[in-house]
């Protein structure tokens, strides 16, 4: 490991750290019962079969939207459509799973048509980056607003099932994925999100495409002088990152957790993915890990809240405080100088050496 990964290793690790620090002082200061809120904090997870489940539950979809911004983030596009592609694609798939009913059929057409939906729906900010110049950030924050009300209206008047409240009819038995551990809600989906975040790796560190994606991210201008066909990069980057942004979705809806799709409100799992590749630097390979962290965390957070005086906003402060350590350029600087004169005089000496 080069002085460059070790630091981002360590700068990771101290911000993680830091950040349960501080929250441990902020529970403290706040509570009655500071040192149960942090065992629960810690513990809790572990405690149980059925909280060791809703920490690998939760992982799937951070897994799916983490990789996906990973995709689109390592080509320097910030298109934050990720958020929206999760949604039309959770609503792509309670179309299918509701009139196709298949055995083998609709699972599989579901998540393929949740795929693609996503990936068109993150290629509209790049189309018009490419046609118009437009901002992709604005252009896709602004869209996943078009999503929600696109989901609302299909919902209300497309969908909807007159004899529930703000549901869909049910989706078919057919098209919903196996449970993996009984006594869990743990299912397929799991094996799917970590086959994506390995290709997801294979295809940006071990492909031509991939390579021309990073270093079109790295520098733009030298990609373009090496003959690199910018508008390809950001097309591919995009739909490819939205394709598994609206898998991830798609994923979502077949689980256990859902009988109904009743999303009438965006979940949150495209701002959740940013912390996702933050922590990752924009590997697929380490989004596992961070999100196994992420779920980790919430999961002992949701059990302090119910079983101490503690509330679930703390999470919210230690997720804040981390990005912050982890984005910020001068953080451990010094010592990033240190490893790199480091590793210069040693290359040195082996060079006097021969």
């Amino acid at each position: 490991m080069n002085s460059a990964k070790r630091f981002d290793v360590l700068r990771t690790i101290l911000s993680v750290l830091i950040a349960l620090a501080i929250s441990f002082v902020i529970i403290f200061m706040v509570s009655d019962q500071p040192v149960e809120a942090i065992k629960y904090l810690l513990t809790g997870p572990l405690t149980s079969k059925r909280s060791m489940g809703n920490v690998v539950e939760s992982m799937i979809p951070l897994i799916f939207t983490g990789t996906g911004v990973c995709i689109m983030f390592s080509a320097n596009q910030i298109n934050l459509a990720g958020e929206g592609a999760f949604h039309v694609g959770g609503l792509i798939a309670s179309c299918v799973a509701i009139y196709v009913t298949g055995n083998v059929i609709s699972p599989v057409a579901a998540l393929l048509c949740a795929g693609i939906v996503g990936a068109i729906f993150t290629a509209i900010p790049a189309i018009m980056k490419i046609t118009t110049s437009a901002s992709e950030l604005v252009s896709s924050l602004m869209i996943n607003y078009l999503a929600l009300y696109f989901g609302n209206y299909m919902l209300n008047n497309v969908i909807g099932d007159p004899k529930a409240s703000a549901a869909s009819y049910k989706l078919s038995e057919a098209s919903k994925l196996p449970v993996l551990f009984e006594g869990t809600r743990v299912h397929f989906g799991f094996i799917i999100a970590i086959a994506v975040a390995v290709l997801g790796y294979f295809f940006l560190y071990r492909t031509k495409m991939g390579y021309e994606l990073r270093l079109t991210g790295e520098n733009e201008e030298f990609a373009k002088y090496s003959g690199i066909s910018i508008v390809k990069v950001i097309l591919i980057s995009q739909l490819l990152g939205g394709f598994i942004a609206g898998l991830g979705g798609g994923v979502e809806m077949l689980s256990p957790i859902y009988k109904r799709f009743t999303w009438t409100s965006l979940l949150g799992y495209g701002w959740d993915a940013i912390i996702i590749c933050t922590l990752s630097k924009k590997n697929p390979l380490y989004t596992p890990f961070a999100a196994l962290f992420l779920a980790y965390l919430r999961t002992g957070a949701s059990i302090m809240a119910r079983r101490t005086d503690v509330t679930l906003e703390i999470v919210q402060i230690t997720q804040g405080i981390i990005i912050l350590l982890v984005v910020a350029e001068q953080f451990l600087s010094k010592y990033r100088h240190k490893l790199i004169a480091k590793e210069a005089k040693a290359a040195l000496k082996e060079e006097e050496a021969v």
